[in-house]
């Protein structure tokens, strides 16, 4: 059983990797998204179905998502390096 004092470590290590994977999709996502929702706002403008000409608020959801993707990389760092404040 030479791997068991490293097994936590490990298995915390994995479950960032999957964080960190989870966040890079989801903000891909997020932002296609957000780019439909203004092809299709164009579009109605374009058509005169709208009139005003509005901008789309900041993202909340995606500024929360890239600061825990920002702390998810640097507890990779932390891990993968065994420096920082995640060691």
């Amino acid at each position: 059983m030479s791997g068991a004092p490293h097994a936590a470590r490990n298995f915390g290590q994995a479950l960032v990797w999957l964080g960190v994977g989870m966040l890079v999709v989801g903000i891909i996502y997020h932002i296609q998204f957000m780019l439909g929702l203004r092809k299709v706002r164009a579009g109605m403008r374009d058509e005169t179905l709208i009139h005003a000409e509005s901008v789309f608020p900041v993202s909340f959801t995606l500024v929360v998502a890239v600061l825990l993707l920002g702390i998810g990389l640097v507890a990779l760092a932390s891990l993968t390096f065994q420096v920082g404040p995640f060691h």
